[in-house]
This record gives C-alpha cells, sequence and structure tokens, in this order.
C-alpha cells in the first residue's frame, strides 16, 4: 500500500472517497463545498450527525462534480477523548469501509482533531491504514462467504492542513511500523507444520538480506557448544531441530552498546507431558508471538534506519510429547550454570528464554527486553487490553509503558519483589520453573530474571495482548503482532 501526502483540507480534492472525523457536540467538519450536490446533502443530514463513537455517515455527490465522489463522516466520540490511538482507529475504519466499497484510494482529512501535532498524526493514520488492510490468506484456494472482503486499497492520502514535512515524516514511519507488524502477524498466522523453527530461521535470513541486518542462526551442535541445556530440554521432545536467530542493527557508533531484544519462538506448545487440553490447542501456534514481534521490530528498525545499535535474539523450538520428552520431576541445566527442577513441562517457554537471556549478556546490553505469551495468570489479571511489564530498572519499565501508550499497545507494570521469588525455591535444583498458581505471571518474571545477569532488563507478557478475535478496527481474528510497534517506539526514542 502506498501512503501519501495532500494539502488538506480536502474538501476539493478529487478522489472516491473522503473521509473525515465527527466529535460529539460539533458541526460536520468543512469537507463539502458549499452549495455542491456533496454540500447540500450534509447540511440536510446536519441535524442527524451526533458524532457518537462507532456511527458513520455516507454521502455521495453527481458523477460530474469536481472534489471527491463519497464523503465518509466517522463518528469520533468526545472530542477530549481524541487521542492518536482513537485517530489510528478512525483511519482504520476509513479503509475497512473503503475496502466494502471496493475503492482502491482513499483520502483522509483530521480536519478538527484536537491537539495532535502533524508528524505523529501522520504517523497513526498511516498505521491504522496499512494495519487495517492485512489479511492472511496465503493459505486458501478460494474465497468462503463469511471471509471478509479481501482489501481493493492500494492508496492512502493523508490530508495535512499544515507542515507538510512534518506529515510526511510521520506518515512514513508510520506505514514502516505497521508494515513490520504485518510482517510479524504473518508469521504468527502460518500453521505449526509451517512455521517451524527453521522456517522461522529462513524468513530471517530473508528478513536480513532484504533489509540489511547481520544474522546467524544456531543450531543443536552450536547450541550444546554455548551450553544451551534449558533450551535443547525443550526441544527433545520434537521431532523438529531448535533454531537460536540472532539479527543485529548497526545503526550506531561502532563500540556502543546495543539495546537487545529478546522473543519467544515456541512455534507449537502442546504443553509436553503436562499435555495442555484439546480444547483450543490450535491457537498453540501463536506461541511465538514474540518472537514474530522481535523479527518484525528488526525489520522496522532497519528500514527506519534508526542510529543505535540493535539485537534481535529469538530462541526457536517446539513444545511436544515423544520417548525423549522432559519429565515433570527433571532436574535440567542452562547455559548460565543454574540448575532447574522441572514441575510442568508447559512452563517451557521460560526455559528456552533463560538460554537466550543469558545469551544475550554476551553483547553486553545497555538494556534487555524480552516479549513472550508466557503466563495465562497475565490474563487474569490485565485481561486483553495491555500486556504486562516487569523489570530491574524503574526507568526501563516507564520507558516502555510510556512506548506502549504512544503505539498503542499499551502495557501495565507489575512488582517483582524478592517474596515472589522464594516461590520458586527447590528442594532438588537451583530453582524450580514454576512457583505455582499465586503471582504466576510475578513468578515466572522472577525465573527470567535469574537469566540476565547484572543487565537492565525487562519482561513484556503478551498473553493477553499477542493475538484474539479482532475486536479493533485495524485487527483480524488471530494474531496481532504485538508488541511490534511498542518496540519500534522504544527503540526510536532510545535513538533520538
Amino acid at each position: 500500500m502506498r501512503v501519501e501526502v495532500v494539502r488538506g483540507p480536502a474538501g476539493r480534492h478529487d478522489t472516491p472517497l473522503l473521509a473525515g472525523f465527527l466529535f460529539e457536540g460539533r458541526d460536520a467538519p468543512a469537507l463539502a463545498v458549499p452549495g455542491s450536490v456533496l454540500g447540500r446533502s450534509v447540511a440536510r443530514a446536519a441535524g442527524d450527525l451526533r458524532g457518537r463513537s462507532g456511527s458513520s455517515h455516507l454521502f455521495h455527490a453527481d458523477p460530474g462534480d469536481a472534489g471527491p465522489l463519497r464523503l465518509l463522516l466517522l463518528g469520533a466520540g468526545k472530542p477530549d477523548d481524541c487521542d492518536p490511538e482513537a485517530v489510528r482507529r478512525l483511519a482504520a475504519r476509513a479503509v475497512r469501509k473503503a475496502s466494502e466499497l471496493g475503492i482502491e484510494r482513499v483520502t483522509i482529512d483530521g480536519l478538527g482533531v484536537p491537539s495532535i501535532e502533524p508528524e505523529r498524526f501522520g504517523q497513526v493514520v498511516a498505521e491504522g491504514a496499512v494495519l487495517a488492510a492485512w489479511r492472511f490468506d496465503e493459505l486458501k484456494t478460494r474465497r468462503g462467504e463469511k471471509d471478509p472482503p479481501a482489501s481493493r486499497v492500494t492508496t492512502v492520502e493523508v490530508a495535512a492542513a499544515s507542515d507538510l514535512d512534518a506529515t510526511r515524516a510521520g506518515a512514513r514511519a508510520g506505514a514502516i511500523v505497521a508494515e513490520a507488524e504485518n510482517f510479524a502477524r504473518t508469521l504468527q498466522s502460518r500453521p505449526g507444520n509451517v512455521a517451524t523453527p527453521s522456517h522461522l530461521a529462513d524468513r530471517a535470513r530473508d528478513l536480513a538480506s532484504e533489509v540489511g541486518l547481520e544474522v546467524r542462526v544456531l543450531g543443536p551442535r552450536e547450541m550444546r557448544d554455548e551450553n544451551m541445556l534449558a533450551l535443547l530440554a525443550v526441544a527433545q521432545g520434537s521431532a523438529e531441530e531448535p533454531r537460536l536467530i540472532v539479527l543485529e542493527h548497526h545503526g550506531g557508533t561502532r563500540g556502543d552498546a546495543p539495546l537487545v531484544l529478546v522473543g519467544k519462538g515456541l512455534t507449537f506448545d502442546a504443553g509436553g507431558i503436562s499435555l495442555k487440553p484439546a480444547k483450543g490447542m490450535e491457537d498453540m501456534k501463536f506461541d511465538m508471538s514474540g518472537g514474530a514481534a522481535v523479527l518484525g521490530a528488526m525489520r522496522g528498525i532497519a528500514r527506519l534506519g534508526l542510529d543505535v545499535n540493535v539485537v534481535g535474539i529469538v530462541p526457536s523450538s517446539e513444545n511436544l510429547v515423544n520417548g525423549s520428552a522432559v519429565k515433570p520431576g527433571d532436574v535440567i541445566g542452562s547455559r548460565e550454570g543454574k540448575t532447574i527442577e522441572v514441575i510442568n513441562t508447559d512452563a517451557e517457554g521460560r526455559l528456552i528464554l533463560a538460554d537466550a537471556l543469558s545469551y544475550a549478556g554476551t553483547f553486553e546490553p545497555e538494556a534487555i527486553v524480552d516479549c513472550a505469551t508466557l503466563t495465562g495468570a497475565c490474563v487474569v489479571a490485565l485481561g486483553h487490553h495491555a500486556s504486562a511489564v516487569l523489570g530491574t530498572d524503574e526507568a526501563l519499565v516507564e520507558e516502555l509503558r510510556a512506548a506502549g501508550d504512544l503505539s498503542g499497545e499499551r502495557c501495565w507494570p507489575l512488582p517483582i519483589w524478592p517474596e515472589y521469588r522464594r516461590q520458586l525455591d527447590s528442594h532438588t535444583a537451583d530453582l524450580k520453573n514454576v512457583g505455582g498458581r499465586p503471582a504466576g505471571t510475578i513468578t515466572a518474571a522472577c525465573f527470567l530474571r535469574e537469566f540476565v545477569g547484572n543487565a537492565k532488563w525487562a519482561h513484556l507478557d503478551i498473553a493477553g495482548t499477542a493475538y484474539g478475535k479482532g475486536k479493533l478496527p485495524y485487527q483480524r481474528p488471530g494474531g496481532y503482532g504485538a508488541p511490534t510497534r511498542l518496540l519500534i517506539e522504544w527503540v526510536r526514542k532510545r535513538a533520538a
């Protein structure tokens, strides 16, 4: 999809569909030429235009009229509630409507949108538009009756009332960020028999070649050389070999400490011997969502050309059941040298992350951020509206929370006090891999903290936000790509 910037207001702009935002308590934005067929239609309907959030009104011009052929007014609710995320969703609604109408080009005008600087406006409109146009249908041979229509939108125009250069810069960045998240969504959506650890590694190599990243992939032999015993233990229950993917973006000064992003790449999770219930197990293809987000973020970081060194690490395996699978009660090793009593084989994500986080320390990082669909307890605590964020450095945690607010992928801090670590005490090993039902998200983070050394580190538990039923205008049922946008936003702020 092309994202372009035109001068606004766009009321006289030649476009198949012009979308504007209608706020409660305000008149319709002046996007129709007074006295024109379109202008008279809007004027006649003025008494019915309330601006209620979620509402929409579509007006048609005469074919021979200059200017837009259609005007779509999208109810935006109260002006005080209009923030960048609201604009992102409104832009997505405009693209979805254009898709329904079979229109290839849509112009989005923010006339009357309060208090959003031009660059941020351009970014969030582009993000909402590009995200909304995505769909996963590469494995379908024909379209079903219940399938949403394929988007025919090829061009989105952002109408800028002021500072075209800033709006253009924002729109370019927004398109790159959204395309990076769409890349992650595509990886998420591929089933476990397609998106194996070796498939992720191959896609990472393709990505590195495309955008200019350095890539290294570790297989079982290299993992044994690195003493990655926890990652290998999880993988030994599957015929698929594990992979550890390492991508490097050299955007900063040579020798500067990098930011390290680590993403859980568990391509299918049956739970191991602690087998999951059959109902809903098909969704366990999404257990690699953190890894997909890190790959997507590295794509976006490289394309934005950010002036900072960044390393992306994705430990990838399956968690299945065979005669070699790890058993509850087994004690395994780790790259860090600590021994782990496996109480529950379905708590495998923290095991593969343990070795990846230990390996991340070899880069002497400025900070480490990991993301993983780690605990159902996080869904109980925060639902599907926010990820949990926990870490060893309060300033880093706050940076991620702020990046979540700006990106629309919110996260909320939880404590990581020493008292929680005691739940992981083991009689037979250095620690257990689970600490019981109470505070499951926190004890999982306490486990990960054991493997980060002295680095500044934060953990994002995305169990409730990585995939779902697709309730937002820019989502589809399935994978959301989160927290790709959050990670890129955080790195952009650090680079600046």
